[in-house]
């Protein structure tokens, strides 16, 4: 049936119709930016491309139906009565095209093993972007996921299946989480540079810090990290003057770097390099653990892997193996 009220030259004509670039998505989208921004040079712009090219995808199309698309006398551009049914048959394949995108993207993503880590923010200075890089090398059809966390909210994204595996520095007992102590590590008092105890060759007590402002993090959840410093000072029978709760560990140094008191950290933390801060070593031998906590009796490869991963840059690194990654899983 022939297309009333339309000249012969801009029917559709199906013997003139190849199967070819007309079925190309990318041309189908050059057509639909011209058609939706009712200008070829306004298509153009939409589409990040010069006008001319653009144009000539066009035609070529055009040719290739053998029926002109736009009315290019319209003011502004219109579309032809084969123009207005192509438009449509071109959102129902753009349509399509996405989602056989959306459906192949959740299929590759629900084929390909998930693993995700908890993390306390200080361990970003233990060494453990070296780790995760070798994991990633070991295990590249993994999709590997970082998300902050304190230790105590470790425990129960591990219970409810949100995280595979946690690092945390507090010691919390649950009969369905196992834990593995890599190492312990010193704590380290970090002052304002021109602080009078930040200078000095010997390593600083506690019950000298005990008379200046102790900056404590986080503030919540408790117990935290928080806790455990306070503590510390209560088992050489000596409190802190006054304490100050921050929310987190950027804030703690920030507000030690302007001398409104001393945090301790852990050592590793003076591997930021920051100038605006003097770090001490502590009299005492005052460490934290670095702890890795998953679900009792998980055997899963990738938890095999990040064992074998510790094990191996252990090794490398000169550090005691700890005897919970050794043994068979």
């Amino acid at each position: 049936m022939s297309e009333p009220g339309l000249p012969v030259k801009d029917r559709f004509d199906p013997r003139k119709y190849r199967e070819g670039i007309v079925y190309d998505v990318k041309h189908l989208r050059y057509f639909l930016a011209v058609a939706n921004e009712r200008s070829f040079t306004r298509g153009a712009e939409r589409l990040n491309m010069a006008q001319p090219p653009l144009s000539r995808r066009i035609q070529e199309m055009e040719e290739e139906l053998g029926a002109r698309l736009f009315d290019r006398e319209a003011r502004p551009l219109a579309l032809t009565a084969a123009g207005q049914l192509f438009y449509e048959q071109a959102i129902q394949v753009i349509q399509r095209a996405e989602q056989m995108r959306s459906t192949m993207t959740r299929f590759i993503a629900s084929e390909r093993s998930r693993f995700v880590i908890g993390l306390v923010p200080s361990m970003l200075y233990v060494r453990l972007p070296d780790t995760i890089r070798v994991f990633r090398e070991r295990a590249p059809g993994v999709e590997l996921s970082l998300l902050e966390m304190t230790s105590a909210e470790q425990i129960a994204a591990l219970k409810e299946g949100r995280i595979d595996v946690g690092f945390g520095r507090m010691r919390f007992e649950d009969p369905s989480i196992q834990r593995e102590i890599l190492r312990e590590e010193p704590l380290v008092a970090a002052l304002a540079p021109n602080h009078p105890l930040a200078g000095g060759e010997y390593p600083i007590g506690l019950d000298a810090i005990s008379a200046l402002p102790l900056i404590v993090y986080p503030k919540e959840p408790r117990p935290s990290f928080a806790d455990l410093v306070i503590s510390m000072f209560g088992d050489i029978g000596v409190y802190p003057a006054e304490i100050i709760e921050v929310r987190e560990l950027q804030t703690a140094l920030v507000m030690a770097a302007a001398g409104e008191g001393v945090c301790l950290v852990p050592q590793s933390i003076q591997r930021m390099n920051r100038v605006d801060i003097a770090f001490r070593d502590l009299a005492t031998s005052t460490t934290v653990p670095i702890i890795l906590r998953h679900r009792l009796g998980d055997a899963s490869q990738e938890l095999n892997v990040l064992f074998a991963v510790f094990t191996d840059l252990y090794r490398e690194w000169g550090l005691p193996i700890p005897f919970g990654l050794t043994r068979s899983k």
